[in-house]
C-alpha cells in the first residue's frame, strides 16, 4: 500500500459520537519517513479531547490477515500505525441511541484515530509485519479488565465488509466466541461519586440523577468518607470513576470565626478539596466543586468568574483556597453560587415561618427586621443540580455525558432581578400570607449591633455574572418564579 506523504493535519468526525479520524503529515524521502504521531496542542485545536494518556501499548501482527477484536475497553484510546496498514472496524457499545453503530476505515502511518471509552475496536492486518500503537488514559488493571465488553467480528447485523474473509484469517478462540450484538452488554459508564449527599445540594443532585435514570452514581457524606482525611481515599477504586461532584462544605460563616470553627472550616473547604483535586488529577477524573460569592469582598456588583479573589471572612478565605486547589485539577468545574435554597434549613423557610407567626393573631410578633444592604439572587438547588449535570455533559436522554462544557469556573445562580434579603423576605411574606409590610428594612451594621459572639463580614454585592454558563448552553430559571413555586410547597 502506497503511503501518502505531506498531508495537511486534519480531523474528521465519524458517525460514532466523539470518534475522530486524523490525517497526519508524514515527511518522507529515500531514507524513510518521519511524522509527529501525536501532538497535543495541534490536535487539541482540531477537537481531540485532552484525554491525558498514561500508558502506551504496541500490537505487532506477524502476518497479513491477523484479526483482533471486537473489544470495548474502559478508557479512551488514540491509535496509530507504526508500520504496515490495518483495516479497522469500530462498534459503539455504549448505552444510548448510537449503540451498535459501525465505522470502518484503513489506517496506515498517515492516518490515526481517537476512540472514546466504550467503543469496541477491531483490526485486520493488511500487510505482514504490521504494528500499531495506542495511547490510553488509564493503567491496565484486573479490576478494569472485568468491565470490558465484546461483540462478534462475524455478526451479520454489523455487516462489516472485511477485506480478507474471516475464514482465511488468524483469530483467537476468545474472539471467535464473542456474543452477537443482540446479546452484547453495553459498556457501563464511568461511575460518579457525589460527596456531601445529605446536604441541600447533595439531595438535589441525587434527585436529578434519579429522575434521569442515570446509572453508576454513588453517594457519601462525611460519616463514611471525609475528604480532609488522606486515609479515607483508600476506600475507593478511583480507576472506576469519571466524575466527582463535591457538594460538601462547612457553611456556618459566623461559627467559622471561632478557633474551633476556623479549623473545621478550613478542613472541609480547603484541605478536603485539595486532596480530592490531587486524586482526580492522578486518575483523569472530572471534579465539580461548589464555590461561593464569599470569595469576593462584594465592593462591586455583577462579579465575573475571573474577578480577582478578595474574601473578607474565614469562610470566604477557606472557599477561595479550595477554588485555587481545585483549579489545579485539569478536568475541573468550579461552580460559584450564592444564597442557596433547597431541601433543608434555609432563609425562605425561616421567613415563611415568621410570616405565619405574624399572621397568627395570638402571636405577639408583628414585625420582622431583615437586612437590606446585601444584594444578590437566590440559587435553588434543583437548578444547581441541573446546571452541574449540564456542565458534565449530560443532555436529554443521555445515560453518560456526551457533550461536556469546557473546564473552568462557572457562576450559577438564579436569573432575574438583583434583590436584597429584605426584598426577598417581603416577597415570601406576601406569597405566604399577604403581609409583606411586616418586613422592616435594616442595615447589616444595625442588625448585628447587639449580637453576641463573632460575626463574619458579608459581601455587600453578591450578584454573579451568568453570561458564561449561558454561553455553555444552560439558562438558569428566574429565581422569583422558583420562589413562588417553592413557597407553595411549604
Amino acid at each position: 500500500m502506497a503511503l501518502e506523504f505531506e498531508k495537511e493535519l486534519t480531523a474528521t468526525e465519524t458517525n460514532i459520537p466523539g470518534m475522530l479520524v486524523f490525517d497526519l503529515p508524514v515527511h518522507g524521502d529515500s531514507r524513510g519517513w518521519f511524522k509527529e504521531n501525536w501532538q497535543r496542542a495541534k490536535m487539541g485545536a482540531l477537537g481531540l479531547p485532552d484525554f491525558g494518556p498514561v500508558q502506551n501499548n504496541i500490537s505487532f501482527n506477524a502476518e497479513r490477515g491477523v484479526t483482533r477484536g471486537i473489544h470495548a475497553e474502559p478508557w479512551d484510546k488514540y491509535i496509530s500505525v507504526a508500520t504496515g496498514s490495518v483495516f479497522g472496524a469500530w462498534v459503539d457499545l455504549r448505552p444510548g441511541e448510537s449503540f451498535g453503530r459501525v465505522f470502518t476505515c484503513v489506517l496506515d502511518p498517515s492516518r490515526a484515530i481517537y476512540v472514546p471509552r466504550g467503543v469496541g475496536n477491531s483490526f485486520q492486518a493488511l500487510e505482514d509485519g504490521t504494528a500499531y500503537t495506542y495511547l490510553v488514559n488509564a493503567h491496565w488493571s484486573a479490576e478494569l479488565k472485568r468491565t470490558y465488553t465484546f461483540v462478534n467480528l462475524a455478526d451479520p447485523e454489523l455487516a462489516i465488509d472485511w477485506p480478507i474473509p474471516l475464514s482465511e484469517c488468524e483469530l483467537s478462540e476468545a474472539d471467535r466466541g464473542h456474543p452477537m450484538l443482540a446479546d452484547a452488554l453495553p459498556m457501563a459508564p464511568r461511575r460518579t461519586l457525589v460527596t456531601g449527599c445529605d446536604g441541600q445540594l447533595g439531595r438535589a443532585v441525587r434527585a436529578a440523577a434519579e429522575a434521569r435514570g442515570l446509572p453508576g452514581f454513588d453517594y457519601c457524606d462525611i460519616d463514611t468518607f471525609d475528604l480532609s482525611d488522606p486515609g479515607d481515599y483508600a476506600k475507593y477504586d478511583w480507576s472506576l470513576y469519571g466524575a466527582v461532584i463535591n457538594c460538601g462544605a462547612y457553611t456556618a460563616v459566623d461559627a467559622a470565626e471561632t478557633p474551633e470553627g476556623r479549623r473545621a472550616c478550613w478542613a472541609a473547604n480547603a484541605t478536603g478539596p485539595a486532596l480530592m483535586a490531587r486524586t482526580c488529577a492522578e486518575h483523569g477524573i472530572a471534579l465539580v466543586h461548589v464555590s461561593s460569592d464569599y470569595v469576593f469582598d462584594g465592593t462591586v456588583g455583577n462579579h465575573p468568574e475571573d474577578e480577582p479573589l478578595s474574601p473578607l471572612s474565614v469562610y470566604g478565605q477557606s472557599k477561595a483556597a479550595g477554588d485555587l486547589a481545585v483549579a489545579g485539577c485539569p478536568r475541573h468545574y468550579v461552580v460559584r453560587s450564592s444564597w442557596v435554597i433547597g431541601d433543608g434549613r434555609n432563609f425562605v423557610k425561616t421567613m415563611r415561618a415568621l410570616s405565619d407567626r405574624v399572621a397568627e393573631p395570638s402571636d405577639a410578633l408583628d414585625r420582622v427586621t431583615v437586612v437590606d444592604d446585601q444584594l444578590g439572587r437566590l440559587t435553588f438547588t434543583d437548578q444547581m443540580a441541573e446546571g452541574i449535570l449540564h456542565l458534565l455533559g449530560y443532555r436529554d436522554g443521555d445515560v453518560e455525558p456526551s457533550a461536556p462544557a469546557p473546564h473552568g469556573t462557572y457562576n450559577l445562580t438564579g436569573s432575574g432581578a438583583v434583590e436584597s434579603w429584605a426584598g426577598i423576605a417581603e416577597r415570601v411574606f406576601d406569597l405566604a400570607n399577604g403581609n409583606g409590610a411586616a418586613v422592616e428594612h435594616v442595615s447589616t451594621a444595625d442588625y448585628y449591633a447587639a449580637a453576641e459572639g463573632p460575626i463574619a463580614p458579608r459581601p455587600e454585592h453578591s450578584d454573579l455574572d451568568l453570561s458564561k454558563i449561558r454561553a455553555a448552553g444552560f439558562e438558569p430559571r428566574d429565581w422569583e418564579d422558583e420562589l413562588e413555586e417553592y413557597v407553595s410547597t411549604l
